[in-house]
């Protein structure tokens, strides 16, 4: 996953996801009522397996191994928060967010001027038809590089651009994401 799908999966939820093994299974067990045959479903292995997992006897226990603790945060990320989420998302679109950012940024721009990439903090509004767009490309399972170029756009527009007033034809390259942040509301 890259920076920018995890800097939107941040601003996403208020509140971070259980953090060892054994909290994640005591929370899927209550987001499936108890049913740990639902919970091997989704996990991909026997319910006898997730019976082990969750029992109360020392003798008896045994932890996940790597490959089934990441399919068990998966299903907790899949889970966790739904209506916060529905909600903060609802409000990016109609109201737009912030977007916080270091990466390097260049231009395709006019001879003489500084159309060197170099590396810059920046702090935008942007307006919800960008996080509609970013979110409909995150549904349809778009890749890094094509949430980059969505931002590039918007970026190039509000903050370069100054929102059509300068800078006609200036485009951007928007590269080496450090960090990406989402601010919602």
């Amino acid at each position: 996953m890259g920076e920018i799908a995890q800097g939107l999966e941040r601003a996403l939820r208020t509140r971070p996801i259980p953090s060892s093994t054994e909290a994640r299974l005591r929370f899927l067990l209550v987001a499936h009522q108890g049913s740990t045959r639902r919970i091997a479903t989704v996990l991909g292995v026997s319910q006898r397996t997730v019976q082990r997992w969750v029992t109360k006897k020392p003798g008896a226990r045994r932890p996940p191994g790597p490959p089934q603790a990441q399919a068990i945060e998966e299903a907790v990320l899949a889970r966790w928060q739904p209506r916060i989420q529905a909600r903060l998302r609802a409000q990016a679109e109609a109201e737009g967010f912030v977007f916080h950012t270091r990466a390097r940024f260049g231009f395709a721009a006019p001879a003489g001027s500084s159309d060197d990439p170099r590396v810059r903090w920046i702090t935008q509004y942007l307006p919800g038809e960008v996080a509609r767009e970013l979110f409909a490309a995150r549904d349809a399972g778009a890749g890094e590089q094509q949430q980059m170029v969505i931002l590039a756009r918007a970026l190039g527009h509000a903050y370069f651009r100054d929102g059509g007033r300068r800078g006609h034809g200036l485009h951007i390259a928007f590269t080496d994401v450090e960090f990406a942040d989402f601010s919602i509301g």
